[in-house]
């Protein structure tokens, strides 16, 4: 078999541009869909008569839906088909958009949004997987995820800006129709270039069903918690009964994937120094730049007053560097190695976030600094971390593994939410909306944005930390293996 060529691999070079286009397409959606609904939430909470909660789930019942059913469809996906369970996705993503047009309620809305959230759980996972498995060496791995990397982020640059234009002259339901065509091109692409899943390249176990129960139910717990604990604060017992659940609900499936004949997660694989370490690089980056991003946020529109026109403007610097690295990464990750690359890039996140927790209340140079450095190494990091995942798994269970990645990544997003904004109600005193602030109130802030981006700062260089150590000894096991036994003399 050529280098460039596995079981999945189309038989074209035209093919493979067609599949990675549909691949593209996924991840697309994924980027754009939440950042261009945000701007027409005022439009929807007027039209549709939604208080601030009934708005607040119409984009996070999207994301917990989405992180909470990953792990259960990755399952799903390895058993019985990627490309079958991603088209079913695609065609299910297709019909929920669609049925945006008959909206007439705000229930209803989450209601499409759960739906969509269910789709986009069959789809994503799958397209990192299948995009890895379209070729059999590392390095044009690489330039597929860079690929299909760089148009998602393209779709979360624009999004806000494409969601402005289109509020100007047509409905808001427009913006989720948007999903039909972006589907339609996928399902296409996966149709016509990927070749049907081989049976026997197939996860034979059963579904653990009660094992993806209590999996999900511990990711949506895990990613609710601390979402109310950011809006709610410390005092809030729905939080904390959200947490008490998830590490009941987290314990218990750990213990069924331990005692379970065929677990729905091998945690043997799991705890494989390549896979563990890709995760803990994973969660880092979703920790720091959750954090910085809603933090950032607030500094420019609430503490300096900026406008927000002006504050879109003041976060370019992340998304001239996440649009404009693309080009670099293949050059870079060819030069020192995936898992040099890897640690490296994550490394820099965490400089970045330090740069901010220490500096930022000084002006917004340093705001910038940090921004451009938390996006390049996230550049990177978000494309290495996942193929190193899915190099220490087996082919069997590539898109559980990549659903692992995405997972982990959605929940420590929360978490640094959640960490950012629970200091923030600690150390404020106050309406924090209600501008403008104090001089006290000025300082509190500043206090707050050192305090939380040092704590984001300590647990992401500890992440980052261990999953080096984890590197360093998957390099060493591969060094020990294939190194032949000294011969014996005499």
């Amino acid at each position: 078999m050529s280098a460039d060529r596995s079981p999945y691999s189309p038989r074209s070079p035209r093919r493979t541009r067609v599949a990675l286009a549909g691949l593209a397409a996924v991840f697309l959606f994924e980027m754009l869909d939440n950042s261009i609904l945000n701007v027409a939430l005022p439009t929807i909470g007027r039209q549709l008569h939604a208080g601030a909660t009934e708005l607040q789930w119409v984009t996070g019942a999207y994301s917990v839906v989405f992180g909470g059913c990953m792990l259960a469809a990755g399952a799903v996906a390895d058993r019985y088909g990627r490309r079958r369970v991603m088209l079913v996705g695609l065609v299910l993503l297709g019909l929920a958009s669609l049925a945006t047009a008959f909206v007439s309620s705000v229930e209803q809305l989450v209601a499409v949004r759960v739906a969509t959230g269910v789709a986009a759980a069959m789809t994503t996972p799958g397209s990192m997987a299948l995009a890895f498995r379209l070729f059999d060496d590392d390095d044009r791995r690489v330039r597929a995820m860079n690929t299909i990397s760089t148009v998602g982020l393209l779709g979360l640059a624009i999004g806000p800006t494409l969601g402005g234009l289109v509020l100007a002259v047509a409905p808001w339901q427009v913006l989720l129709l948007i999903d039909v065509p972006i589907a339609a091109l996928a399902f296409v692409g996966i149709r016509i270039g990927i070749v049907p899943d081989d049976p026997a390249g197939l996860h034979r176990a059963p579904v653990d069903w009660a094992g993806a129960a209590l999996g999900t139910a511990t990711i949506v717990l895990g990613i609710v918690a601390p979402t109310r604990f950011a809006d709610a604060g410390t005092h809030d017992s729905g939080a904390w009964a959200a947490t008490v659940a998830a590490v009941v609900c987290g314990v218990g499936f750990v213990l069924r994937e331990r005692r379970a004949e065929h677990p729905l997660l091998d945690l043997a694989l799991v705890a494989r120094p390549l896979v563990s370490s890709g995760l803990a690089y994973k969660a880092a980056s979703g920790l720091a730049v959750a954090g910085l991003g809603y933090l950032v946020t607030l500094h420019l529109q609430l503490a300096w007053g900026w406008p927000p026109a002006l504050a879109a403007i003041g976060m370019l610097p992340q998304v001239v560097v996440l649009v404009g690295g693309s080009a670099f990464v293949g050059p870079f990750v060819r030069r020192v190695g995936l898992e040099r690359a890897a640690w490296s890039s994550a490394a820099v996140v965490v400089v970045g976030l330090a740069v901010y927790a220490l500096l930022g209340p000084a002006g917004y140079g340093w705001v910038a600094l940090a921004l451009a450095l938390v996006a390049a190494g996230m550049r990177v990091v978000g494309v290495v971390a996942g193929t190193n995942v899915l190099r220490g798994l087996p082919e069997d269970r590539t898109t559980i593994g990549a659903a692992l990645v995405d997972t982990a990544s959605e929940v420590t997003s929360a978490i640094g939410v959640a960490v950012a904004g629970t200091v923030l109600a600690a150390v404020f005193t106050g309406s924090l909306t209600a501008v403008p602030w104090t001089a006290a109130q000025g300082v509190q802030f500043d206090d707050a944005v050192t305090i939380a981006g040092c704590v984001l700062t300590v647990v992401s260089a500890a992440l980052v930390g261990w999953a080096t150590v984890r590197s360093a000894r998957a390099r060493r096991s591969v060094v020990t293996e294939t190194t032949p036994p000294a011969r014996t003399v005499g």
